[in-house]
């Protein structure tokens, strides 16, 4: 319960529930960003040629470094 007059609790995106988009709604934004600003969002797990999974793994490995999650590779 806030008192009248006190600070507004503060707010942090770490706080909020998940977004209640799906599969459906995640797929349009994603091709309305890749029209509008050019920028692809890929799941590599998704791709099923071997050889550009690959490559498009090392290019965001080597941008943005390795990733946390995902399929390891026994590593």
């Amino acid at each position: 319960m806030r008192l009248p007059g006190a600070p507004a609790l503060p707010r942090c995106p770490l706080g909020r529930e998940p977004s209640p988009a799906n599969p459906a709604d995640l797929e349009a934004m994603r091709r309305r960003v890749w029209r509008e600003q050019g920028v692809v969002a890929l799941c590599p797990d998704n791709i099923t040629d071997p050889w550009l999974r690959q490559a498009l793994t090392n290019e965001a490995t080597r941008r943005w470094g390795p990733r946390n999650g995902g399929m390891t590779h026994g590593r």
